[in-house]
């Protein structure tokens, strides 16, 4: 199974620290928070390995190379303009092949084990549900007997930005920027996105405060 590690946002926010270093490359546990991913990853047994980029996204390339120093290969997908995540997705479709594959979102810091994903995906996608962090009290998603659904009115869990999807739910998507979540909706509503409620360590490094606290846990563990 390959994975995609998704590297191609702005990371506004948290400037000024972005303005000139992208966000996947800001260090934390005193390595870039993409690496944490990617020695994640090898060490679950993924080795092929897609990563997108935009903002500074040369400097993600010229800092990974092509992997080999991790154990594992990286083909990058440049975007030259903001695709969104469904589109960023979809342009890297012939890096991933025809199999489903992993996906993570690249301002995620977590303790998941990825090798648990490493089995085969009934439906079109399976997502990794969190308990609702502070700043997005309401959630994204609820499970029902094993299935995620759209929340409703009530508060739901929050999508971890870990996944596996099937190419498949790509299926005639244009080419340019849309959202990956109205396509996991309407595939909800066939039934067809399993899902999973992981109560462990998840972070998402959206400011200069979640990155200190992603340091200050760090520092717990040593």
């Amino acid at each position: 199974m390959r994975a995609m590690i998704l590297a191609a946002g702005k990371g506004e926010r948290m400037r000024p620290l972005t303005l000139h270093t992208p966000k996947p490359l800001l260090p934390v546990g005193g390595m870039p928070l993409i690496e944490h991913h990617i020695r994640a990853l090898a060490a679950a047994g993924f080795t092929e390995l897609v990563i997108n980029h935009a903002w500074l996204g040369q400097q993600i390339e010229d800092y990974l190379g092509d992997g080999a120093r991790f154990g594992v290969s990286i083909a990058f997908s440049a975007e030259g303009e903001p695709l969104e995540t469904g589109g960023g997705i979809r342009r890297a479709l012939p890096l991933l092949g025809e199999a489903p594959f992993l996906l993570v979102n690249g301002d995620v810091w977590t303790d998941y084990p990825f090798a648990d994903l490493r089995r085969p995906l009934d439906g079109l996608a399976h997502l990794v549900l969190v308990d609702n962090p502070a700043h997005h009290p309401a959630g994204d998603f609820r499970l029902q007997g094993g299935r995620a659904e759209p929340r409703g009115a009530q508060p739901g869990l929050t999508y971890s930005g870990i996944a596996v999807l099937d190419p498949a739910l790509f299926a005639g998507c244009p080419a340019g920027a849309f959202k990956l979540a109205p396509l996991l909706v309407e595939a909800m509503g066939r039934g067809a996105v399993g899902g999973e409620h992981y109560r462990g360590q998840w972070v998402d490094v959206g400011t200069v405060e979640r990155l200190a606290e992603v340091e200050r846990r760090l520092a717990e563990r040593r």
